[in-house]
């Protein structure tokens, strides 16, 4: 559809171009409305259709049924990833609206982009951005003006739930809607250096219009951890100060003043952010304040991004080397952490700007509340409990061995790109073998899930049958920090965590007690080893010793008739 523009160059509009508007709904409405999904989708059409630097392509399907949209900037008009990645361009994800509610960046990147296009925002030629205009197009739709009751507007905007009422904010593990897969698949085509997730706020009130949540340094690691740390970060809040916004880590605060400092916000693998980072991507989340007039909110974000770009492109080549340096070390790694907690004894000191916060009777309850004092500002030093140590690490086998059978498990490695070798026929096979000991759940559903926590295993080693057509998952892969966070049980956001191996859970055959108490008195008359362990734990545990149900299940557990798959975990490990 552009031949007749293919000798236009970016920067320049043709005549046609000139006569229409490329104004913006935020911007016709002197920043108070946000734009509605067919808005948003016709002004990338027509960016496209006048400017070769822009390219909109479909990325996949969505629970909506409207495709996933993804909108290319590259300055040249080439557009085929393969070269960017051939050429050394530094790949910029942007995602918008993933909460749709919190528009700010949906709105700013369609005035990035065109800037882009018009040449009133530079982006060198080093640089490609790739903006997905709204990420939950169902929530788009679901369009309102009270869902965000802390919110200071737009006028109306869209619902955090997707089609599925998922917060696609959580998804990035279960894989649970259409369009968390085609980003999924998206992100692994482009391997993107950097991503950029744009939302807004809840929490405290404070002066700060523009707040940032980066992937936790420790969290990310080696290289990479130590250059966002020590320079990326900086260099972003540096250029922002520049623009007159004074940037602040995401403030982690809920229910209290923040007036002594936070917790730096740690986003497991089921983030955007999270997710990012386990595939060596540098990953930030732009969280503008909520209390904020919407115009403010979309501007900060709109020179943020701004401060992105023209920091990766001056230290592109630092962001690849120390990207490469850590897919480098992950290849020869033969331990991973799985799970991290916070640094108590180690502090940032930051300046904070707030307001002085205090307490009186509520008008609703009459219990006393907290509130906020805009005509007392303050600008103090607080402590931020920036660092992370590791909680629990794994040692790393040769390669995973999974079922065939578990196709739910199979179909989300395969969309992350994980390197799967087929078994060619049946065989035994001496394995690590885990048996889950214990585990806490949910009572509540979480994202359609009832999430597992606490879990601890036992390992054993023992031979077990694998059939022809069954998976070996080497370990020597790029997928191999993803490949290590969701298989080994033990992780917060593991596949066993998010309840896909839940059918294990379930005993599947079991005894009538009068009949089994006959052939238990006979095990226990030929076995004396599990006599005496029986007596062991009667003396041990007094409730059990009280408890003649739970002494015969005691031994059809110890015995031959037990299944040997009961809370046998089926990811085994080749050691």
């Amino acid at each position: 559809m552009k031949k007749w523009l293919i000798l236009v160059p970016c920067m320049m509009m043709t005549i046609i171009c000139r006569a229409q508007s490329f104004d913006t709904p935020f911007e016709k409405s002197n920043g108070t409305v946000s734009a509605t999904y067919a808005q948003l989708i016709d002004y990338y059409e027509r960016l496209d259709a006048a400017y070769e630097c822009i390219r909109m392509k479909d990325a996949g399907e969505t629970d909506a049924y409207y495709p996933l949209q993804v909108v290319y900037y590259s300055k040249d008009g080439r557009f085929n990833i393969t070269e960017w990645k051939r050429a050394g361009k530094i790949i910029i994800l942007i995602n918008n609206g993933i909460h749709p509610g919190e528009p700010d960046g949906i709105d700013a990147s369609t005035m990035l982009l065109r800037d882009a296009a018009m040449g009133k925002v530079v982006v060198p030629d080093n640089i490609i951005l790739a903006v997905i205009p709204v990420f939950n197009i169902g929530g788009m739709l679901n369009r309102g003006s009270h869902s965000r009751a802390n919110q200071n507007g737009p006028k109306e905007y869209g619902f955090r739930g997707n089609a599925q009422n998922l917060d696609l904010n959580r998804d990035f593990i279960k894989m649970d809607a259409k369009e968390t897969r085609s980003l999924v698949r998206l992100f692994h085509k482009l391997s993107p250096d950097v991503l950029i997730d744009n939302h807004v706020s809840n929490g405290a009130d404070y002066q700060h219009i523009v707040t940032l949540l980066s992937t936790q340094h420790n969290k990310l690691g080696g290289a990479m951890g130590n250059y966002l740390y020590q320079h990326f970060e900086p260099l972003i809040y540096k250029d922002m100060s520049a623009k007159g916004y004074d940037l602040v880590p995401y403030v982690n605060h809920w229910g209290h003043t923040p007036d002594n400092g936070w917790t730096a916000f740690h986003e497991g693998p089921r983030f955007a952010s999270g997710f990012a980072a386990m595939h060596h991507t540098y990953a930030f989340v732009t969280e503008t304040h909520m209390l904020k007039p919407f115009d403010k909110r979309v501007y900060g974000t709109y020179e943020l991004m701004k401060s992105f770009i023209s920091v990766a492109s001056a230290h592109g080549a630092d962001i690849k080397q120390a990207r490469q340096a850590d897919i480098q070390a992950c290849a020869i790694a033969t331990q991973l952490p799985v799970e991290w907690a916070s640094d108590t004894a180690k502090k940032t000191k930051m300046v904070y700007k707030g307001y002085e916060a205090g307490y009186k009777p509520s008008d609703v309850s009459g219990q006393q509340r907290l509130y906020y004092d805009r005509n007392k500002p303050y600008t103090k030093e607080v402590v931020l409990y920036d660092t992370y140590k590791d909680k629990q690490v794994v040692t790393l086998p040769q390669a995973y061995l999974l079922s065939g059978a578990w196709h739910k498990v199979i179909s989300r490695l395969q969309d992350n790109k994980v390197q799967m070798i087929h078994v060619d026929k049946d065989t035994i096979i001496y394995v690590g073998v885990y048996y889950i000991e214990s585990y806490e759940t949910t009572q509540r559903p979480y994202e359609g899930h009832y999430l597992h926590s606490k879990i601890k295993t036992r390992k054993e080693k023992r031979y077990i049958k694998l059939y022809k057509g069954d998976y070996i998952i080497p370990m020597q892969q790029p997928a191999k920090r993803f490949i290590t966070e969701v298989l080994e049980p033990i992780a917060p956001d593991s596949y066993f965590a998010w309840g896909f191996f839940d059918a294990i859970l379930q005993q599947k055959e079991g005894y009538s007690d009068y009949v089994f108490e006959d052939e238990a008195a006979r095990i226990l008359q030929t076995n004396e080893a599990l006599r005496k362990k029986l007596e062991e734990k009667k003396a041990s545990d007094a409730k059990f010793a009280a408890d003649g149900d739970a002494q015969l299940d005691f031994v059809y557990k110890h015995s031959p008739y037990y299944e040997p798959v009961h809370m046998r975990y089926p990811v085994f490990r080749l050691e």
